[in-house]
């Protein structure tokens, strides 16, 4: 169900009776969201549209002064039916939503749930790789939250979070019971009072770690960055068509993403191009189960992908920049080389590596693209009121820290998923946040714990289960180590089958599984015929 600005939107003072009931709710924004002239004049608004109209505001912002209208609050259909919020759209918090609409709920306890993401879209961040090489087309990956959630009774705001202020320091029981379990404010000013909270807002690429990296390299994290870096690779390949000179690819990070993107972009360049993939570890994928480093590597190999090994990169310039500077160099010095100015190309980047190992020597890289997979900061962090920064527990990655049941400590309503949580194994070490199956099993078990908390049942610990690993490798090649099966890794056609059959059966919804498995298997059938006409005509030629 797609969210609506003018269905569910009431004035402020209606709702609240003035400042009053909005400082019991906000305690400590007075001197940010005043409720006065003066204070009205600070919030900026912005109009809503479905998700299924692509969110479109149909106008700029707008600043909100005494004669314009009120800020709004969010208005749940229902009064008396738990009101659960989920912030973040992504793995954790979409399929929290599918989850607690699959459950068996006493007529009176089914709640009431809110989906807020910054996108119109969800996306099936493992298959980004397929977008670069053609082998999936964006809807089958990228669907529309309207379309998703349809046919389910969960509604959908597209929206950015601004502001968190839990009430539920004290427990669910206890004279200091708050009415509610807090409140988000949105960037539009939207406010939205919850009984329950799902934080499950992911994290981003961090780029800020090193000079250059911000202004000049392209992350590959989400489905704007797939698509910024297929057009920028579609803009070099149509200005080399025909030249002969190579385009020069960087690929910073030899994780599992750098690894499958760089493997993606060879094969797509084949001869037309160079990788160079960069890594501060002497080797590849260090957490990867053996197989499938051992498959990574050949493919790389095979493809002529350079890896540059117990390096870190120092800074990013760019080419003309570089020249600028040796030319006031120069000119300060009254040394001149002659350089042909149609050499300068703006377009052009220039690495400097740092050797991370004894033994190695700086080195200079020149590249077309930059891209980047190193790093990323969770989103909780910013949004913390500043007057007080402490209201969640967070570690030093920003990530709230939760008990067994995926409980923020502390904060009984609060359940965070994901980057945003920094659940421990039993050994005490960090799970890997960012691994998609782990997001993927938290949202089970946080959809079933919610259900337990509103009946007032036993939680369930979250007991993570490593089913074993996957990675692209291009078209026709990919690399599994499934972990039920001790040394079993398959490779090539086999593990590139199997990697989409078991992406297929994770797709979010019945409907959405069974469109895409048709696009899937048509393509497949295309691909079968050509390579056999292909075959045919290739034996008749030489015959």
């Amino acid at each position: 169900m797609a969210f609506v600005a003018s269905a569910s939107l009431l004035p402020f003072n209606r709702i609240f009776g003035g400042g009053k009931k909005w400082n019991q709710l906000f305690p400590g924004y007075s001197t940010r969201l005043r409720v006065g002239p003066s204070g009205l004049s600070k919030f900026r608004t912005c109009s809503f549209a479905s998700a299924a109209t692509g969110g479109k505001a149909g106008g700029a912002l707008t600043e909100i002064s005494q004669a314009d209208e009120t800020p709004r609050i969010f208005s749940w259909p229902h009064n008396k039916r738990p009101r659960v919020c989920i912030l973040g759209g992504g793995f954790g918090g979409l399929y929290t939503a599918l989850r607690l609409e699959s459950l068996v709920w006493p007529d009176d306890k089914k709640p009431q749930v809110l989906l807020v993401d910054q996108s119109e879209r969800f996306v099936f961040k493992p298959m980004l790789y397929e977008l670069l090489s053609g082998e999936v087309d964006a809807w089958e990956i990228a669907p529309l939250f309207s379309e998703l959630l349809a046919n389910t009774g969960v509604e959908f705001v597209q929206d950015r979070v601004k502001l968190l202020h839990p009430s539920d320091h004290w427990g669910t029981n206890g004279p200091k019971q708050s009415s509610c379990g807090g409140t988000v404010l949105l960037e539009s000013g939207l406010l939205i009072e919850y009984d329950w909270l799902v934080l499950a807002l992911g994290a981003e690429a961090k780029l800020d770690i090193v000079p250059g990296a911000l202004e000049f390299a392209l992350p590959f994290s989400t489905l704007e960055d797939a698509c910024k870096v297929d057009k920028k690779l579609r803009a070099l390949e149509r200005k080399n068509f025909g030249k002969g000179s190579l385009i020069r690819v960087a690929v910073v990070g030899c994780g599992y993403s750098g690894v499958e993107l760089a493997a993606t972009v060879s094969e797509r360049l084949q001869d037309r191009g160079i990788v160079q993939a960069i890594n501060v570890e002497t080797t590849i994928c260090p957490t990867a189960p053996t197989g499938n480093r051992e498959a990574a590597l050949k493919v790389l190999s095979s493809r002529k992908v350079q890896l540059l090994l117990g390096y870190f990169v120092r800074c990013i310039q760019r080419v003309s920049d570089v020249e600028a500077s040796a030319e006031a160099s120069a000119d300060a010095t009254g040394i001149r080389e002659g350089k042909d100015i149609a050499e300068c190309n703006s377009e052009k980047y220039v690495l400097e590596l740092q050797p991370a190992e004894r033994g190695l020597e700086s080195q200079i890289l020149e590249a077309d693209l930059v891209l980047w997979t190193v790093g990323s900061k969770a989103l909780l962090p910013e949004l913390e009121p500043c007057d007080k920064p402490h209201e969640l527990p967070l570690n030093a990655r920003g990530q709230a820290e939760t008990d067994e049941t995926l409980q923020v400590k502390g904060h009984p309503r609060i359940f965070a998923l994901g980057d945003s949580s920094a659940l421990r194994d039993p050994t005490g070490r960090l799970l890997p946040a960012t691994a998609q199956q782990v997001a993927f099993q938290q949202a089970d078990f946080a959809g079933w714990n919610l259900w337990a908390a509103i009946n007032q049942r036993p939680l369930l610990p979250f007991r993570f289960q490593n089913l074993g690993e996957m990675m692209t490798l291009g078209r026709n090649d990919a690399a599994i180590s499934p972990s039920f099966i001790e040394g079993l890794t398959l490779e090539g056609a086999i593990g590139h089958a199997a990697r989409k059959i078991a992406y297929l059966i994770r797709l979010p919804t019945d409907e959405h599984r069974f469109k895409v498995g048709l696009s899937w298997f048509a393509k497949s059938a295309i691909d079968s015929v050509a390579t056999v006409q292909s075959t045919i005509t290739k034996v008749l030629s030489g015959s």
